[in-house]
């Protein structure tokens, strides 16, 4: 054998239901509710928590192919449709690696992610007055995007963790 030990890393996705909605096109803003558990089955976050208050949280939005999201975030979209709802089971390289994030994701920690796709927007144009540091990437508020959201209705397989 000549040449360097090579490694992939397998990230994997079940489809709880196929979305009726846009496809998602590379590196638009998605706007997306989700639930993130350790592999042991600890539930480390949502975003369908309520606010202080009782106050629903609106869908995170990001925009993908940008590095602003762990890796298995940025693949583990591809393929999805508005609508749609995916299960990520992300390796510990494709989520926040060697050290984790202490004290909620331990080192080494594999990540299962529910993700409901809720809407897909272009970014919106960066304004060249602002600076390289300010610039970011700019996406719609989810109050601009909320009507987009299209009803899941393909079932694909059973949605437990």
């Amino acid at each position: 054998m000549v040449g360097p030990e090579q490694v992939i890393i397998a990230l994997k996705y079940i489809d709880g239901l196929v979305g009726t909605g846009a496809a998602l096109q590379p590196r638009q803003c998605v706007y997306v509710h989700y639930t993130g558990w350790l592999r042991d089955g600890t539930r480390f976050d949502s975003s369908r928590d309520t606010m202080p208050g009782g106050r629903p949280r609106t869908p995170l939005v990001i925009p993908l192919g940008r590095g602003m999201v762990i890796p298995g975030w940025d693949l583990g979209f591809e393929g999805m449709r508005v609508g749609g709802q995916r299960r990520l089971f992300i390796p510990y390289a494709l989520a926040y690696g060697e050290n984790g994030r202490p004290p909620v994701i331990p080192a080494q920690a594999d990540l299962i992610f529910d993700l409901e796709l809720m809407a897909a927007a272009d970014t919106l144009p960066r304004p060249e007055s602002m600076s390289a540091q300010r610039r970011g990437v700019p996406c719609a508020p989810w109050e601009s995007v909320k009507d987009q959201v299209a009803p899941p209705t393909i079932p694909a397989a059973p949605k437990q963790p």
